[in-house]
Order: structure tokens, then C-alpha cells, then sequence
């Protein structure tokens, strides 16, 4: 890829951070916006671009060159007590962004997520009936459809996000992925706390793979693709693997689950046969390989 001007829009969340690291480390110009609600400037140690606090849900202003935006920001927490708001936030961000992206003809990449495919038959496909489960889900679908008819018109590519854990997310709260929420409980000598009876499973991805399909992402065809393992591993499971890592021997705490199927995503596990053709990406690292890494970084 050649040396692009970005934007990285919620740049300094979660994802957001380690996309602009990545960027920067490759020697692209990087402009960060984020209005700082749930990101925290904590996580951009070492960033030397310009950094814009900055609300895109709410019109606003860029008057520089722009060849690549990649697009973060939003509310992310599925349980999220103003509805109203998050659906408000999510999709006219995601206006102005294209606004944006339109005005300098700047490829277009955006976070989607996984959850708006509910409680639907795994492995998911990116073609198969949604199953909304949350207005956070809405959000997103609305975001692709809003994409999707603009394929033809500019270079835009949405991502869905499987269960993505690694640095970054310390300040994600209970939003946090179970990975992070289950280390911290074991790392203090307590019992892991899990649903009933544990058997719930998630395609957990490493944030480092996430970023390298992200940027991939920036020469892919207009499209709509999956970003996951393919592999699905079950809380239990989860236990297992990160007592291994840790060297501790951390029995599960069953209770009992608070919320129904109606709202909550029993399981998800990505088909990712359409991303690794259109991406000419695939995921690098192991569950074990990825809970390593992560938290002698967290």
C-alpha cells in the first residue's frame, strides 16, 4: 500500500488505538477524531499524529486531504441505556463519515459487528437472515444498508467484527470481551463466574488480526465481510486455555443466566470463506497464542 493521509475515526478506543499504532508504525500519516467517551488517550502511547477530539455524530468540519478513513467510531456497548441515542449516534456518524469520504474521494473501511446476526445458524454467513437482538445490531445493519447502496458509487468496505480481545480494551468495562473480564477475575484468585453451564461459545479474535484485515480492507472490492477465526470456543473451554497460559488452576462458578434468548448471543462462530477470498487475509493467531500475548500487555 502506498503512503496514504488517514483518518481514523474512534481512534482512540479499543480497535480504534491499535489501527492508528499499526498505520503510523507503517509510516502513514494518521489523523485520530474521537470525542473521547469511551476511548481513552491511555491507549495511544507512542502516537505522534494529530489527534482531533471531536463528535462525528454532529456536523462538523475537515478541511485536509483525506485518502483513507477508517471508520471506529460509535456506541458500542449492545446494553447501552439510551436507544434512542445510539441509534441517532451510530447512523448519522456514519453519514457524515461517507459525506466525508465522498468529498475527497477517500476509500471508506467501517466497523460492522457480528451482532447483528443474533441467535441465527453458525457458522454465519454474511448472506444469511439477521437476527436483531439489540439496537446496537440495528445500528450496524442500518450502517450496511446504507452501504450497500453505494458500492457502485466509491470504495467501501464493511467489516463485522466477531469477539475481538487484546490490549486496549482495559477501559471497556463491562463491555470488555469475556477473555479480558475472565483474566481479571482469575488473576485476583477468584472463581471465573460464567453462565449456565459455561457451554455458550464465541469466535474469539485477536486484536492484531483484526487490524491487519482492516487495513487489508483498504484494497478490497466494495463489500460486506466477515472478520472472525472461524472457530468457535466455548467459556469452558475459555477457562481451560487461560489457566494453561497462566499456570493457575481456576475452577468455574456457575450462575444463573440474567438475560433471555431474545437479547442475548448464545453463540457465534464466523464463516469466513467469503473474507478470505475478498480480503486475501486470514487469521494468524491461535486462541493461545492470542490470550499470551494479551495479557502481558494488558
Amino acid at each position: 500500500m502506498n503512503k496514504l493521509k488517514c483518518l481514523v475515526t474512534g481512534g482512540a478506543g479499543f480497535i480504534g488505538s491499535n489501527i492508528a499504532l499499526e498505520l503510523q508504525a507503517n509510516g502513514h500519516e494518521v489523523i485520530i477524531a474521537d470525542n473521547l467517551m469511551s476511548g481513552a488517550m491511555s491507549n495511544l502511547k507512542g502516537f505522534n499524529g494529530e489527534f482531533l477530539k471531536l463528535d462525528i455524530s454532529r456536523p462538523f468540519e475537515l478541511n485536509r486531504k483525506i485518502d483513507l478513513i477508517i471508520h471506529q467510531a460509535a456506541i458500542t456497548d449492545p446494553r447501552f441505556k439510551d436507544d434512542d441515542e445510539m441509534m441517532r449516534a451510530n447512523t448519522q456518524g456514519f453519514e457524515h463519515i461517507i459525506e466525508l469520504a465522498r468529498k475527497h474521494d477517500a476509500k471508506l473501511v467501517y466497523a460492522s459487528t457480528a451482532n447483528l446476526y443474533g441467535n441465527g445458524p453458525v457458522p454465519m454467513k454474511e448472506s444469511q437472515e439477521k437476527e436483531i437482538i439489540s439496537v446496537y445490531g440495528k445500528s450496524k445493519l442500518e450502517m450496511d444498508f446504507m452501504a450497500e447502496k453505494l458500492f457502485d458509487k466509491m470504495q467501501i468496505v464493511g467489516l463485522r467484527y466477531f469477539n475481538v480481545f487484546g490490549p486496549g480494551e482495559q477501559n471497556k468495562g463491562k463491555a470488555a470481551s469475556m477473555i479480558y473480564l475472565l483474566y481479571n477475575q482469575m488473576i485476583e484468585g477468584k472463581n471465573p463466574r460464567l453462565f449456565n453451564y459455561g457451554q455458550q461459545k464465541r469466535d474469539h479474535i485477536y486484536v492484531k488480526d483484526v487490524v491487519a484485515a482492516t487495513i487489508k480492507a483498504a484494497d478490497a472490492e466494495s463489500g460486506i465481510y466477515n472478520v472472525g477465526t472461524g472457530v468457535a470456543t466455548s467459556f469452558n473451554e475459555l477457562v481451560a486455555v487461560l489457566n494453561d497460559v497462566m499456570g493457575t488452576n481456576s475452577e468455574p462458578e456457575y450462575f444463573k443466566m440474567p438475560y433471555d434468548r431474545a437479547t442475548y448471543q448464545s453463540d457465534t462462530q464466523a464463516d469466513m470463506t467469503l473474507a478470505e477470498k475478498a480480503l486475501n487475509w486470514k487469521a494468524q493467531y491461535s486462541l493461545k497464542e492470542g490470550i499470551r500475548e494479551a495479557i502481558r500487555l494488558y
